[in-house]
């Protein structure tokens, strides 16, 4: 989080407070955002139902790694620092195909689940099968791009490379392309012409000025770069199918 991502992050931790959040919360952001979120404990009523880990990101790069993902994170051209993040599935396990784990002995039942997470089980006759026996190609695993604040730069365009879905900032209208340069961010336009650039499958515009009460003016000015853009909304739930 960054610039004024960083700004709604204490209402963001009060709101999971009054949901009753327990589990543990890692939050990922620029220098001093631990110094930021104590100086707000310090001078407003400020209290959590869960555990808080911050992390501060110094250099670019995999900030998170985990056994199915990894979150990975480069410096945006923003007026002040900030960071874009890559969310990426590791390679995900190919297709299952029932009729030959029971053509090769094994029933329907938890040892089908073992198989699709990559281990071996044995089959009713006393053979081992293992997961090729059953799986087809691996296939790749699915890639969110989130830019905060940023002007559009090169760099970018090849982070975004073939991402699933990029949210990208789209502050100002195509009328206000000097003042957004000026200012660190991007228009619609610019947004529009990195995701086809990228060859990337959505886009999600966010982050519009308050100027804009009709958020179709700037919708209309991406889609013709690029068909396959919506405006975010609050709460917005989208489905990313796998491949």
């Amino acid at each position: 989080m960054h610039g004024d991502h960083v700004l709604g992050l204490p209402g963001l931790l009060q709101t999971l407070s009054l949901l009753n959040r327990e589990r543990k919360l890692d939050v990922y952001g620029p220098p001093k955002i631990e110094d930021f979120l104590q100086a707000i404990k310090e001078t407003v009523q400020f209290v959590l139902t869960f555990p808080l880990e911050i992390h501060e990101i110094e250099e670019e790069g995999i900030i998170c790694d985990e056994k199915e993902y990894y979150v990975e994170a480069i410096r945006s051209k923003h007026i002040i620092p900030g960071f874009i993040y890559a969310y990426v599935e590791k390679m995900r396990p190919g297709k299952f195909y029932p009729a030959k784990a029971e053509a090769l002995g094994v029933p329907q039942g938890p040892l089908w689940g073992r198989l699709q997470r990559g281990q071996s089980v044995t089959a009713k006759n006393g053979h081992i099968v293992r997961p090729e026996n059953v799986l087809g190609h691996s296939r790749k695993g699915r890639k969110i791009i989130y830019t905060g604040d940023t002007r559009p730069f090169k760099r970018l365009e090849t982070f975004a490379l073939k991402a699933d879905v990029l949210i990208h900032e789209s502050t100002l209208g195509e009328e206000l392309v000097k003042r957004a340069k000026e200012y660190g961010h991007s228009t619609p336009g610019q947004a529009a012409t990195l995701a086809k650039k990228a060859k990337v499958k959505k886009l999600i515009l966010t982050h519009i000025s308050q100027r804009y009460k009709d958020p179709n003016k700037v919708l209309k000015q991406a889609k013709k770069i690029f068909k396959n853009t919506i405006v975010a909304e609050d709460f917005m739930k989208i489905e990313v199918p796998p491949l």
